[in-house]
């Protein structure tokens, strides 16, 4: 059986390198190392936005940063999904989009309501859910020190209690990326190289578990 994975996330997923300016190396990413850590068990669909929240609007983006609305275009794109991975709520803390991680909380909550309720065609089943909480944020090198965009590090830290809360309630997975990356200083938001390809090492674990199960 190919098990397929639909990698959801922002900036953190697409592979964002603020010390470069540029993207990380394709190799570096976080949903390409969990692929090549499970060794052609799975194929693993990377649709990470810059800036994307998990249910928020924000009006000064080129394209559509809401979650929430393009979600379902991605599971009908993508589907038959056996998995579904969320990483988001970095751009919702955001001082001017929610700014708690309460916020992102139901976000999240919003976002595991619609994979699990959208109908899929053919008789595809609704994917299983990991949800993974983002990186806590860093002080930066910025002359206020503050996370890129005004950000809450305390806020940040909220994070992974409220989704794991939401997930067990959902009877969905939940991974904590702060347990194995740390935010790059530059802008105390994004990863470097290591800590990207740290959390899709992590993955790979609990991915396979999951497959396993499911198989």
């Amino acid at each position: 059986m190919n098990f397929n994975i639909l990698a959801f996330g922002d900036s953190l997923t697409w592979g964002s390198d603020h010390q470069q300016g540029s993207r990380h190396a394709f190799q570096d990413r976080w949903p390409n190392v969990l692929a090549a850590g499970l060794g052609g068990a799975a194929t693993v669909v990377a649709e990470g936005l810059g800036g994307r929240t998990t249910c928020f609007d924000d009006h000064m983006s080129p394209s559509d940063r809401n979650g929430a609305r393009i979600l379902p275009t991605l599971l009908g794109s993508h589907y038959p999904v056996d998995l579904l991975i969320i990483m988001l709520g970095a751009n919702d803390l955001k001082p001017h989009i929610c700014g708690r991680a309460a916020g992102a909380a139901a976000g999240i909550d919003r976002l595991i309501e619609i994979a699990q309720s959208f109908p899929y065609g053919w008789g595809a089943a609704a994917p299983k859910v990991l949800v993974v909480s983002p990186p806590i944020f860093a002080a930066s090198r910025a002359a206020d020190g503050l996370p890129a965009g005004g950000r809450d590090i305390a806020e940040s830290q909220r994070l992974a209690a409220e989704y794991e809360a939401v997930a067990r309630r959902r009877g969905c997975s939940f991974f904590d990326a702060a347990s194995v990356a740390k935010a790059s200083v530059i802008d105390g938001v994004h990863l470097d190289a290591e800590n990207t390809r740290n959390i899709g090492l992590a993955l790979v674990p609990v991915v396979a578990s999951i497959i396993k199960t499911s198989s």
